[in-house]
C-alpha cells in the first residue's frame, strides 16, 4: 500500500466520524435522542419524563421530593401545565421510572392536565 491508499482510509475515517457527531447533535437538538439522567444517591429533584410534542416544545414531568410538576417548555416561554402532583402509587422516590407512555396516568385526573393534553 502507498501513502495515497493510507491517505483516503484517513480523510474517509475523519468524514465519518464528523458525519456521526454531527448527527448526534442533530438528533439531540430535535429531542430524538433519550436523555440520560444519573442516579447517584438520594436525590430531591428528578426529571421523571421527558416528552418532546414538537421540535420546539417539550413536555417535562419533575419530582421534588413527593411531589411532580408537569412544564411545558418552549422557544419563547416556559409555563407551568399543572403542580402538586401526587406521584403513582409505585413510584418510590426522585428518580424511579413511572413507565412507559405514563403521560396520561400522572395526571390523576385533574383538569388542568386533561385540558393540557387534549390541545
Amino acid at each position: 500500500m502507498d501513502l495515497t491508499s493510507y491517505l483516503k482510509f484517513a480523510v474517509a475515517l475523519v468524514f465519518v466520524l464528523a458525519l456521526i457527531g454531527v448527527l448526534a447533535t442533530l438528533a439531540r437538538r430535535l429531542g430524538l435522542a433519550p436523555r440520560v439522567i444519573a442516579n447517584r444517591g438520594k436525590r430531591r429533584l428528578a426529571i421523571v419524563e421527558v416528552l418532546a410534542i414538537d421540535a420546539r416544545r417539550r413536555l417535562v414531568l419533575v419530582r421534588r421530593d413527593a411531589v411532580e410538576h408537569l412544564v411545558l417548555l418552549g422557544a419563547a416561554h416556559d409555563t407551568v401545565i399543572e403542580a402538586d402532583i401526587a406521584p403513582p402509587a409505585g413510584a418510590d422516590g426522585p428518580g424511579s421510572e413511572s413507565g412507559p407512555g405514563s403521560v396520561g396516568g400522572f395526571a390523576g385526573g385533574s383538569a388542568a392536565g386533561s385540558a393540557a393534553t387534549t390541545r
